[in-house]
């Protein structure tokens, strides 16, 4: 029965108001008279009060319905339809008197029927619907099934409005508990309803104290260590956490802040902050016909995206593996449809023929060479496949460019590359070397691009530690010391993209990497932010360090000198002095063993190439 009632007043909500206002009108007007009973002789005056309160309920409906107060959702109201009800309602008064001195002017309304009926009805139809505003949430949230403790860091602007929308949302999960900010002087006030129990620093009892499973970090805009200091406090608790991501980005993608809460990434453990690029780097590829080659793979599929954004005249993907390079393909197809010309060719670098044909063909003007080989034991296992591709792919590539024309040709290469103790770091240290030696006999601008690891991409340890931890453990860390230079795939490509446009030829441009992070410490934030603890729920494992790999990264080797550009996180190694004749030949001895597929000659071959370059397998740095 109650159901069929709720279902009908669904359905006629606008005329069961207006009953309900009617009512309302006709009871706060008639009730005046009552009150001045005994003062005016209401058989004499019964007439006048009749005919006054219906023109007063016609001033009262005409009035709302003009001002569209019956079409307002009064569950989800604010302030200000509040504030335009009190204005129609102000108006309607003012007409009511206006006309009763008018119609009525024989016989006048007593003055206090006006003031008190105005208040009345005032009063009444403001607290009506703000009363349902306030039961309707209410009920939602005692049926909505367990919601989230949450704990909310930030009683700023963002966290009003958070706390504000999810209180309008039936389906919202939350069930915000307290509230911390480090303003000790907002400490024991209320914001919506909440308390403010304290500061960051005792989130961990509070969490415990309130039983907070949920801790929602809601400063849209705070620096990097500020960030860090209060997620390494609640990596101390068992909780979720959640946070609005930066201000900018919610402007950027709109839509209402209880949708933009996300997970805490492991990316904002690292504090890497925004990049700024330059004009420089939409000039670099804007209408211009551009390769990728290596495109399906984690930075040659971000390099594509950010390439797209920048309009070029065409874009060329060149990768041997069809998944990824069709993966990308129908994403930009997706996202941009036709408004550049977009190839995608399945193509080995290590075929000089195709790749030739391939640059005749499309002739581009700008080249991204992020084709290699990266794994650093399947490389020490297989040296001659590193070399083929990495180095041989990297010479042809470079060939073509060079025989066609190209105006700018960027090599992305890695910190594995300095002092290399692996196969893997000394191919592309020869890659490096194939761009010096080429830029200084060639017109083409060529650049190198030298950056550690970066989050996400294929072959690195996040992934790895995901599935690792979906499967319940152990994760395996190679050694409790070692440390890596970590960056995001896009601000990587980012800085690729503004590097390249810098270069004048033969530059290695190195990337800031920020500070240096311990492997441990990465796996033990990501069992926390997965809500496991460290050791007890998820073992970690160490397995020793393997084939080829450093405790510690270089980014720079001894005998470069780096210089400062307009870009605070891109420096400059100058180029090395290499007798381009020599190099060459040692190239050309160098492709005959590895095809020859000699494994030991081959070791040997780049360590006469690389000078730096000291092959210990299982080496170990302190």
């Amino acid at each position: 029965m109650s159901k069929t009632i709720t279902n009908f007043i669904s359905m006629h909500r606008k005329m069961v108001l207006i009953i309900f206002d009617v009512i309302v009108e006709i009871i706060c007007y008639i009730l005046p008279w009552i009150l001045i009973q005994g003062r005016v002789d209401i058989q004499m005056y019964f007439p006048l009060m009749i005919g006054s309160c219906f023109f007063f309920v016609c001033c009262y409906e005409i009035v709302y319905g003009l001002m569209g107060m019956y079409d307002s959702l009064w569950r989800y109201a604010e302030v200000v339809e509040f504030f335009r009800l009190v204005l129609a309602s102000v108006i309607a008064v003012g007409v009511f008197i206006l006309g009763s001195l008018i119609i009525f002017y024989e016989r006048r309304v007593p003055y206090s029927v006006y003031f008190l009926s105005a208040i009345f009805a005032t009063s009444v139809t403001l607290y009506s619907r703000l009363t349902y505003r306030m039961y309707r949430n209410t009920k939602f949230q005692r049926t909505g099934g367990r919601k989230r403790r949450v704990m909310v860091v930030g009683a700023g602007e963002a966290a009003a409005t958070l706390m504000h929308e999810q209180n309008k949302d039936p389906e919202s999960e939350m069930n915000v508990i307290c509230v911390v900010d480090d303003a000790k002087e907002k400490v024991g006030r209320n914001i919506l309803g909440v308390q403010i129990m304290g500061t960051t620093e005792q989130i961990p009892e509070l969490v415990e104290q309130c039983e907070i499973d949920t801790i929602v970090i809601a400063i849209p805009t705070m620096e990097n260590e500020n960030r860090q200091r209060i997620l390494s406090i609640c990596n101390k608790t068992k909780c979720n956490l959640r946070m609005l991501p930066d201000i900018r980005q919610l402007m950027a993608e709109g839509g209402d802040l209880t949708s933009r809460i996300r997970e805490v990434r492991v990316e904002d453990l690292l504090g890497r902050s925004t990049i700024e690029l330059s004009d420089r780097t939409s000039t670099l590829v804007r209408d211009k016909v551009v390769m990728v080659t290596g495109g399906g793979g984690s930075i040659g599929s971000e390099l594509c995206r950010q390439i797209a954004s920048y309009s070029p005249k065409q874009l060329i993907i060149l990768d041997i593996y069809e998944n990824s390079a069709y993966a990308i393909q129908q994403e930009l197809l997706r996202e941009y449809k036709d408004q550049f010309r977009l190839d995608v060719l399945i193509c080995s670098v290590r075929d000089s023929k195709k790749v030739d044909a391939v640059f005749a063909r499309y002739k581009p003007e700008v080249v991204f060479h992020a084709a290699a080989h990266k794994h650093v034991p399947l490389m020490e296992d297989s040296p001659e496949e590193a070399v083929k591709n990495n180095v041989f792919g990297t010479y042809n590539t470079a060939q073509s460019a060079d025989k066609h024309g190209v105006e700018r040709f960027v090599l992305i290469s890695t910190d594995k590359a300095v002092n290399p103790t692996n196969v893997m770091g000394a191919t592309k240290r020869i890659c490096e070397m194939i761009v010096q030696c080429m830029a200084q006999r060639s017109k083409t601008t060529f650049v190198a691009v030298r950056f550690g690891n970066v989050l996400g991409s294929n072959g690195s340890v996040l992934p790895l530690f995901k599935e690792q931890i979906a499967a319940g453990g152990p994760l395996t860390v190679t050694h409790p010391d070692i440390v890596r230079y970590f960056m995001t795939i896009p601000e990587a490509v980012g800085l690729v993209l503004e590097a390249g446009s810098m270069g004048r030829g033969g530059e290695i441009f190195v990337l800031d990497m920020g500070k240096p992070v311990k492997i441990l410490e990465l796996a033990e934030n990501l069992i926390k932010l997965a809500g496991f603890v460290p050791y007890e729920e998820i073992k970690i494992k160490f397995t020793g360090l393997r084939p080829g790999e450093k405790l510690f990264e270089e980014l720079l080797m001894d005998e470069e000198d780096l210089t400062n550009t307009d870009n605070q996180k891109i420096f400059i190694g100058s180029p090395l002095r290499l007798n381009k004749n020599t190099f060459f030949d040692h190239l050309r001895s160098l492709k005959e063993i590895a095809y020859s597929n000699n494994s030991d000659n081959l070791v040997q071959a780049l360590l006469d190439i690389v000078p730096t370059f000291v092959h210990d397998p299982f080496v170990r740095e302190d």
